[in-house]
Formats: structure tokens, sequence, C-alpha cells
């Protein structure tokens, strides 16, 4: 079973993905690192995160919020 406090940590964790998705201060700018527009690396750097995140998630607290409430 999963506490009260990790419930709320992981809806902080989900919140703060969520926040970060769309990199609003990285509109307008033009830097390239590597061949590629620097808001493209930030999305290849928000997708490791979510799915390191995703993963933790399934493996300490599947059943948070998802499957059947038995």
């Amino acid at each position: 079973m999963v506490s009260r406090a990790e419930r709320y940590g992981w809806a902080g964790v989900f919140l703060t993905l969520v926040a970060l998705a769309i990199p609003w201060f990285l509109w307008g700018n033009s830097t390239v690192v590597a061949g590629l527009p620097v808001w493209v690396w930030w999305h290849v750097g928000w997708l490791v995160l979510s799915s390191l995140a995703f993963a933790l998630f399934a493996d300490r607290a599947w059943g948070v919020w998802v499957g059947d409430p038995a």
C-alpha cells in the first residue's frame, strides 16, 4: 500500500512533468546545439525524464490512480 505522502509526491512529480512539457521560455530562441535547435534537446531530455519517472512509478507505486480500486 502506498502512503498518503507518497501519493502527494507522485502527484507533484507528474504535475512538474506536465508543467515542463512545453518550454515556453525557449520560444523564439534560435540557438542550435549539435545541429538541432535547443528546444528539440529540451524535448529529448523531457522524454528521458518522463520515461524514467514512469518506470519508477510502474515499479514502486502502480495502483495509485491506476487500476481497479480494490
